[in-house]
């Protein structure tokens, strides 16, 4: 019999061994760098990306053709458009010298001319005394009136606010009232009053003062308006000229290239647009260079005579003027050395007056110009030796003598006489130079006529021929 009391408990049971703990893992995280993350690329321009397929496409031969022929096309066009832009300012500013500027100069030297005339009028109709004789008066009022229109053109022609508009402005002011001072010395004068030649010397002071320098500076304005017109259709274009030899020499570049690569010596649309360039930039050299030699010559020879010539008869003016006034002054007016006034603005007018009369004949390109000039100097000459005369006569105390000797009839031998002769030959020489200018000058704008579209139109055909030239290329490789 088995004993169970004894040993009968169950054998221990083992556990299961237990499984250290592993601690937590988070999820791995780069290292930070010290200044923060990296920033995201930039993004890429439309410009760079264009920079970048160029410069992938200049890798291959139709790439560089490509390139080739749009850089060929743009300098042509552009050698094409900068002339014709240069040109046409060229030729606005030549068509200014001959249909504008100068016919004003010569309206402004013409307002001058009047009113000092004028002034001479009226001195030599104060001088015949209470009966003025139709003659005189029939003068003054043309003078006055041939003022008046010239002030009227210069005032439609003139930029507002400028220099010429406040001096044409003035003018008309003075005019109306100088009128009415010699129409008192006129009343005073008929009725054998003295008071009338103050008045005419008043008249004469404010228009020798006042509105003669007046008339100089809008001839000055004028003519420099006339200067810088020519400055500007005479300047060389080096613009339209440097882009003419570097289109030109990139049309030869890109020719020698395609004899290099292709072994054929023409390449028809290259050729064809050389040639256009090469037409545009020796119509343009030759052109202007006409152009520009004919326009001088139009300045040269005739509005450096025809300027020289209107001072000579502005110095005739205001001498016979200063003649007539030493005979109605009577001596009122002196110098500080106690000589008469106005006979020593005489004698200072003919010192100009024959200054500018051997300077006009030196000028004068051909017999025709110096012929009138010669002419003058002699009736100066002439003049010269009767005032002389005329001025011994009022020293001596015989008025009437002297006065017949200034403004007496033709058998007097009077200086009027030979003032009239003085004015009449600057004038015909005036018209031989005003004939020449524009002569000149017409042949200078005429040498432009048809350049800016010429060029506009070849510089087309070039640029069509450059791009068909390097398609023909082009075309090897599809």
């Amino acid at each position: 019999m088995t004993d169970t009391s004894k040993g009968s408990a169950a054998p221990p049971v083992l556990a299961a061994p237990t499984v250290p703990a592993v601690p937590r893992q988070s999820a791995y995280a780069p290292p930070v760098p010290p200044g923060g993350p990296d920033p995201a690329p930039p993004r890429r321009t439309a410009f760079m990306e264009g920079v970048d397929q160029v410069r992938a496409a200049s890798t291959t031969e139709p790439g560089r053709l490509r390139i080739i022929g749009a850089a060929l096309a743009f300098l042509v066009v552009a050698f094409g458009a900068v002339t014709a832009w240069q040109m046409s300012d060229r030729s606005s500013a030549a068509d200014d010298v001959l249909y504008s500027s100068q016919p004003l100069s010569v309206a402004a030297a013409d307002v001058y001319r009047a009113l000092a005339d004028a002034n001479t009028a009226a001195s030599s109709g104060f001088l015949a005394g209470g009966q003025e004789t139709p003659e005189f008066r029939t003068r003054y009022e043309r003078d006055i009136r041939d003022a008046a229109d010239g002030l009227a053109k210069a005032a439609a022609a003139s930029e507002p606010g400028s220099s010429s508009a406040d001096t044409v402005a003035e003018l008309n002011e003075l005019l109306p009232e100088y009128k009415g001072l010699v129409e008192r010395a006129r009343s005073n004068n008929r009725l054998g009053y003295p008071l009338g030649g103050a008045y005419l010397r008043y008249a004469d002071q404010k228009m020798q003062e006042e509105m003669l320098p007046k008339a100089e500076r809008l001839y000055k304005n004028e003519n420099q308006r006339l200067s810088d017109d020519y400055d500007s259709a005479t300047s060389y274009p080096w613009a339209g000229i440097a882009l003419g030899v570097l289109a030109l020499g990139a049309l030869v570049w890109a020719q020698r290239r395609s004899y290099h690569h292709t072994n054929r010596v023409l390449n028809q649309g290259l050729v064809a647009s050389t040639a256009a360039c090469a037409a545009v930039l020796l119509w343009l050299v030759a052109g202007h260079t006409l152009a520009r030699s004919e326009l001088l010559d139009s300045y040269d020879n005739g509005v450096r005579s025809l300027n020289v010539l209107n001072d000579a008869r502005i110095a005739s003016l205001k001498a016979r003027g200063n003649e007539n006034l030493t005979l109605i002054s009577r001596g009122a007016e002196t110098t500080k050395s106690g000589e008469d006034k106005f006979d020593s603005d005489f004698k200072k007018d003919m010192t100009t007056l024959s200054a500018k009369l051997a300077r006009a004949e030196d000028i004068a390109e051909d017999q025709a110009g110096r012929g009138p000039v010669s002419e003058a100097t002699g009736n100066m000459e002439v003049w010269l030796d009767r005032h002389k005369e005329a001025r011994k006569e009022d020293n001596e105390g015989d008025y009437q003598a002297a006065l017949d000797k200034i403004i007496g009839s033709e058998d007097k031998k009077p200086t009027g006489e030979c003032f009239d002769s003085v004015v009449k030959n600057l004038e015909k020489a005036l018209g031989h130079e005003q004939a020449e200018f524009k002569l000149a000058a017409g042949d200078g704008r005429a040498a432009m006529t048809g350049l800016p579209v010429g060029a506009a139109v070849l510089a087309v055909l070039g640029a069509s021929g450059a791009v068909l030239g390097i398609g023909r290329r082009l075309s090897e490789y599809r």
